[in-house]
């Protein structure tokens, strides 16, 4: 087993410290068009002193997000092609755009009010590229667009060789949750997928399972990578949560999961022992060692294994002796630090909750704090038993650095408690600006406790509660997101409560959506829109109209029904959605054909939104949300302070 070094080399402090002062820099040159000077010497991470003309200087600390290209993207329909590119968080305020087929402009004038052109009567194999003009002065070409010939495109994928349980139970193989990230440095987004088998298991079921597998696939299909989890982690939505992203800011994305004895990494190398076998006869593993692994995004290579924290311990320390509950883990990516990314992984949620956080620096981890609800500090508090099928990352308090959302409860960014609203555990919650007419950040969250109010908002700095609905049982659902332009603010619903509610917590419309599910922001305006299933829908009081379905395609994780994927992963700001094909042999894309005159930098430079995007295949998939208000009668969306290293 390798252990990081605890106190890192000068030299590679040096490197780093160079590091950061280039990316400064780069940050400085790239926010000028939006009128900010004046750099402040960084010390581990680059702090910029911003000036708006006019203004007083005020701090802001540049984030570290990924080198993306344009995106650009052409989706063809009968009246011809929509052709969407990204607005980057480091491209200037006022650049504009022109639109080339083949080498010939086909815009009139630069594109200023949005970064959309609907193409009219262009045959589906139109070859595009964006050009940005900067003052004045056009760009060189961009790369050419992704082409999604018939509304959508296939990204070719393998499935595993099937095979046999000790107790002679037959399996194959499905494509399961996505993530999104630059594994090999080249500005595209590439698909990290995980593989499950056709006998995974929930937590509570007895039964042996198959393997799960999880490969890196560029756009083209090419399979840069598998790596075979081993018989010794059980497959289910509770077992892998899989991290993709770039945590040591080099420009290529890390991949990050739980392993243990027999894991087979990307080059066929194995971790611990390639003969043991942990499993017990009701095929739970609730023994053995158990690690936590980074992974080289481009190849695939275990780059350093550590024990996973927390440890699995008594087994029953946990709730139950069968081993439902200790196997309950959860993951994400949290900007702790306000500047640059670190992992995040958990063990708990329905008694003892434990949180770790790690960084990756020069190649080895580092623990940067653990979060115990046991511990002396946070015992009898009212933080035991308060997490969801899920988290989420938010910077609730705004002090530039992320908190951990953990259900019930909110774990601060130096790893102390910061608020429990005892209302403890649930299946589904929402975090984001759910109430503009308020400052700063809500959530939105469903509760299983029949004791405990069925449905609740809550202030995300104090989780002080602004409304909630009375105690009905097991509420299983809920969805907060602008729906509706009829409302002020979001709209929040769930399966056991009638009608949907504003903002404030009054029932606004009586009828409930089709759809207790998924999100997208899919057509021309900025209302969001219903994903359920393998299609999506527009909210309608009196019934909802159908926009997409997808053909040829399945959901995923039973009756949860959620995509592979669904996030602002190619052209503006739009979301695409991600299916696998029936026979599971493409990731089947699927962007929107509306043109649209709204303007918003790629969410993919929103950090709150980018994290989602990576926690998204957590256990319970839950949509995810930026950290500023999309919707009716939404204010100038805010540009983000970012950096590229």
């Amino acid at each position: 087993m390798q252990h990081p070094h605890p106190h890192p080399e000068p030299h590679a402090r040096i490197r780093r410290r160079r590091r950061a002062l280039l990316s400064a820099v780069t940050a400085v040159a790239a926010l000028v068009g939006a009128g900010l000077t004046t750099l402040t010497t960084p010390d581990t991470s680059p702090t910029l002193e911003l000036t708006r003309a006019g203004a007083a200087p005020m701090a802001a600390t540049a984030r570290q997000v990924e080198k993306l290209d344009r995106g650009v993207v052409s989706v063809h329909t009968d009246a011809g092609n929509l052709v969407s590119w990204r607005w980057l968080g480091t491209d200037p305020n006022d650049v504009s755009f022109n639109v080339y087929r083949a080498g010939t402009k086909v815009n009139s004038t630069p594109i200023t009010g949005s970064t959309n052109y609907f193409h009219s009567g262009a045959p589906s194999q139109a070859d595009y590229t964006v050009r940005a003009v900067v003052g004045g002065v056009e760009q060189a070409d961009s790369v050419h667009a992704v082409q999604l010939r018939t509304g959508y495109k296939d990204v070719p994928i393998t499935p595993p060789a099937g095979g046999t349980t000790p107790d002679g139970v037959a399996y194959t193989y499905e494509a399961n949750d996505a993530s999104v990230a630059d594994l090999d440095g080249d500005g595209a987004l590439d698909f990290v997928l995980k593989w499950q088998p056709t006998n995974a298991k929930d937590n509570s079921q007895s039964g042996y399972t198959g393997n799960t597998y999880v490969d890196g696939i560029k756009l083209d299909g090419t399979r840069l990578w598998r790596i075979d989890l081993g018989r010794n982690i059980r497959s289910g939505a509770h077992y892998t949560q899989f991290q993709a992203y770039d945590y040591d800011g080099d420009g290529k994305a890390e991949v990050a999961m739980k392993t243990a004895d027999g894991t087979k990494d990307g080059t066929g190398a194995v971790i611990g022992s390639s003969s043991a076998d942990y499993r017990n006869s009701s095929g739970y593993v609730l023994s053995g060692p158990e690690f936590l692994t980074m992974f080289n995004g481009q190849t695939g290579k275990a780059m350093q294994s550590v024990d996973y924290v927390p440890a699995r311990g008594t087994v029953s320390s946990w709730g139950d002796s069968y081993g439902n509950r200790v196997d309950r883990f959860l993951a994400g990516t949290a900007y702790l630090d306000g500047s640059r990314p670190s992992l995040v992984m958990a063990r708990g949620y329905y008694t003892r909750t434990v949180i770790a956080a790690w960084d990756w620096r020069g190649g080895a981890f580092t623990r940067r704090w653990t979060f115990d609800t046991t511990s002396s500090t946070n015992s009898g508090k009212g933080y035991d038993s308060q997490g969801n099928h899920q988290l989420s990352v938010a910077d609730v308090d705004a002090d530039g650095k992320d908190e951990i959302v953990y259900g019930s409860m909110a774990v601060d960014d130096n790893g102390s408690a910061l608020w429990t609203t005892k209302n403890g555990h649930g299946d589904a919650m929402h975090v984001g600006d759910l109430d503009p007419s308020r400052a700063g950040l809500e959530e939105f969250k469903v509760d299983e406790d029949s004791s405990k109010p069925s449905s609740w908002m809550a202030d995300a700095r104090t989780g002080q509660i602004i409304w909630s609905t009375p105690a009905n049982g097991d509420n299983g659902r809920g969805v907060s997101g602008d729906i509706w332009s009829g409302s002020a603010g979001t709209e929040s619903w769930s399966s056991s409560e009638s009608g949907i509610r504003g903002p404030k917590g009054t029932v606004v419309a009586t009828r409930k959506p089709g759809s207790t599910n998924f999100l997208s922001w899919w057509d021309g305006d900025t209302v969001r829109e219903l994903l359920d299933g393998t299609h999506i829908d527009k909210y309608g009081t009196s019934g909802d109209t159908r926009l997409l379905t997808g053909s040829g395609v399945h959901s995923n994780n039973s009756t949860k029904a959620t995509p592979s994927l669904s996030g602002d992963i190619l052209g503006d700001w739009r979301e695409e959605v991600v299916w696998p094909t029936s026979d599971n042999t493409a990731l089947r894309i699927y962007s929107t054909p509306a043109e649209t005159g709204t303007k918003i930098t790629t969410l993919l430079h929103d950090t709150m939104y980018r994290t989602a995007l990576a926690w998204q295949n957590t256990a319970y998939n839950q949509p995810p949300h930026p950290s500023f208000f999309i919707g009716d009668g939404m204010a100038t969306a805010p540009r983000p302070t970012v950096y590229i290293p």
